[in-house]
């Protein structure tokens, strides 16, 4: 199924990319920019999450300067892929996770407010599934800027 971006919906996934507004109410500070009102933002972006068009609007920060957090990988049968990923999804801890053509083929980001938290969630999601959650904490960090043209 292939959705259809209104106007709004490209200016929210587009203008706000690099600038999410860092701020007490930043979707009513995207509606400001956008001459809508905070309900209608909120709406756009309920019905492009629904539609599997985004898993996550927010702020990015440098990863372990708030709190902490680690890649995560996990080597999980394909037929039982999909409800691992399930289990994994239902941690607030989780950002994002993705399938990859490799042995480790479930990978995740999981951030917590300390380490303890953040052994913790990894430590449950290995009960829970059966497969172990590998750590690759960051060694060194990159910047790259995933942005996305959505106005071609």
């Amino acid at each position: 199924m292939r959705l259809e971006l209104t106007e709004l919906d490209r200016r929210l996934l587009n203008d706000f990319q690099q600038d999410f507004p860092l701020s007490p109410t930043p979707y009513a500070d995207m509606a400001r920019n956008l001459s809508v009102t905070e309900a209608e933002v909120l709406a756009r972006l309920e019905a492009l999450k629904s539609a599997g068009a985004v898993s996550r609007v927010g702020a990015v920060v440098r990863p372990n300067t708030v709190g902490v957090s680690t890649l995560a990988a996990m080597a999980v049968p394909p037929e039982e892929l999909e409800s691992v990923a399930a289990i994994v999804n239902g941690y607030t801890e989780v950002n994002h996770n993705y399938e990859r053509e490799h042995r480790l083929n479930l990978w995740f980001v999981a951030t917590a407010p300390d380490m303890a938290r953040l052994h913790s969630v990894l430590a449950e999601i290995t009960i829970r599934t059966g497969y172990e959650a590998l750590s690759f904490p960051l060694v060194e960090d990159y910047h790259i800027d995933l942005g996305f043209d959505l106005r071609i």
